[in-house]
């Protein structure tokens, strides 16, 4: 009868380590096709959900700095009106705010939109030069810098329209009372 030689912890610890390690390599590959679909965008570069939020004036997180930070968002607390107790004066300028807002950002978004249009058209039709590109990927990041930047302003005025309350039950209603109270700026009589 043969005999099975005994395999010490670290062995057969070591044994699976390596096991591991090679289903993972194996499982783990980059995919050969990660853009294959893509090639019928009408912007390559752009998903239609993407070009839909840009053309609708969307969020699309480009305002989470202020949002997770105590800057309420103007959509969401008119969505939260009643929640928040707006008064009638706070809701028509939190509406206000939301309809300024969203003009700002439907005009930058069909900007960046047009300009991609551009990029795109400039490598389809195989005119892509350094110089170009450069200045198109250019006007784009600051397109995007200053929609970005607009969301984020507005956030800061609506925040200016509510109470600390207001703020507090927004973080709550959120889901964001895990951040520290300081963040909110209360002691310091702002939020009116």
């Amino acid at each position: 009868m043969k005999t099975i030689p005994q395999r010490t912890p670290l062995a057969i610890a070591t044994a699976i380590l390596m096991g591991a390690m090679l289903a993972a390599g194996a499982t783990g590959a980059a995919d050969p096709q990660p853009y294959s679909g893509f090639q019928d965008r009408p912007i390559k570069a752009l998903s239609a959900e993407q070009i839909d939020d840009y053309r609708n004036g969307r969020g699309m997180s480009l305002a989470l700095a202020a949002e997770l930070n105590g800057y309420p968002g103007p959509r969401h607390v008119l969505d939260l009106a009643e929640h928040l107790a707006l008064t009638p004066s706070q809701q028509a300028e939190a509406q206000a705010l939301f309809e300024a807002m969203r003009r700002e950002a439907v005009d930058l978004g069909e900007r960046i939109v047009a300009r991609e249009v551009e990029l795109d058209r400039l490598f389809a039709d195989a005119r892509a030069m350094p110089e170009s590109v450069e200045a198109l990927s250019i006007s784009i990041g600051r397109l995007n810098g200053q929609l970005r930047a607009a969301h984020l302003r507005y956030h800061i005025s609506m925040r200016q329209l509510l109470g600390p309350a207001q703020i507090d039950a927004y973080a709550d209603l959120r889901g964001y009372r895990s951040q520290p109270q300081h963040l909110h700026g209360h002691e310091h009589g702002e939020g009116h």
